[in-house]
């Protein structure tokens, strides 16, 4: 079997991955809790972090409109609330 058979591409997975979210109640208003590390404040205003807790991890993105938004700087070690604001992408 070939991979190229088997295989789906970015936007494929991207747009299942939309679905799930759009269309789960749990996550279309989720509320999660951890500790950030790994922060960092890119020159184009995104923030980059990492969310964790004792056992997981996830990558995380706040892209600028948001990240001007926040009344306080994100720092490595700092215990935060993440809410999904649902968006139209």
């Amino acid at each position: 079997m070939k991979y190229e058979n088997m295989a789906i591409s970015v936007s494929q997975l991207n747009n299942y991955i939309k679905e799930k979210f759009e269309n789960d109640e749990y996550l279309e208003n989720i509320l999660v809790k951890g500790e950030i590390s790994n922060f960092k404040n890119h020159y184009t205003g995104h923030m980059y972090f990492t969310l964790k807790d004792e056992n997981s991890l996830i990558k995380c993105i706040m892209f600028k409109g948001y990240a001007q938004r926040l009344d306080f700087m994100p720092k490595d070690g700092m215990k935060v609330f993440i809410v999904r604001e649902c968006l139209s992408l």
